[in-house]
């Protein structure tokens, strides 16, 4: 995968994480809770003022910052590291693209918008998060079972 095609999977990431906050903004907010899975999962607006699962509240300009050090360390890793593999580059475009979709919301609005709610996970969480995650995941799988193969080569 290309730079040039990370960067694009960069900014549809963040472009699709604003547009459903908009939705959420605009029409969850004044309802607060709508229930789509009886159950399972339920749409509901809540305003993050803290990091993952609302520890560290009102600490913006904290985890401003850190998610801009985080960011810069994977875009230099992104030119840097010469033993890419599919898994690293999407993982590393996920990874961007959710923390800075999270970090536009703490700069503009003061706090991050959660919306996804599913019954076996209480905390709420919302389209970012899940690129934070599963961006994650897609590096350590990275790192475990192919850096270490593509090194020796």
């Amino acid at each position: 995968m290309s730079i040039v095609f990370g960067a694009i999977l960069v900014a549809v990431g963040i472009a699709v994480d604003q547009v459903l906050k908009y939705i959420v903004l605009r029409y969850l907010a004044p309802d607060g809770s709508v229930q789509a899975i009886p159950g399972l999962l339920d749409f509901t607006y809540v305003e993050n003022r803290g990091a993952a699962f609302g520890i560290l509240q009102n600490r913006v300009w904290f985890f401003a910052i850190l998610t801009i050090l985080i960011s810069a360390a994977v875009i230099i890793l992104w030119f840097r590291y010469r033993h890419h593999t599919l898994w690293s580059r999407i993982g590393s475009a996920l990874i961007l693209s959710g923390g800075i979709g999270n970090l536009i919301d703490r700069l503009t609005r003061g706090f991050v918008v959660d919306y996804i709610h599913v019954s076996f996970f209480p905390p709420v969480f919302n389209f970012a998060d899940c690129c934070v995650v599963i961006g994650t995941i897609l590096v350590m799988i990275h790192v475990l079972f192919f850096a270490e193969r593509r090194e020796q080569t």
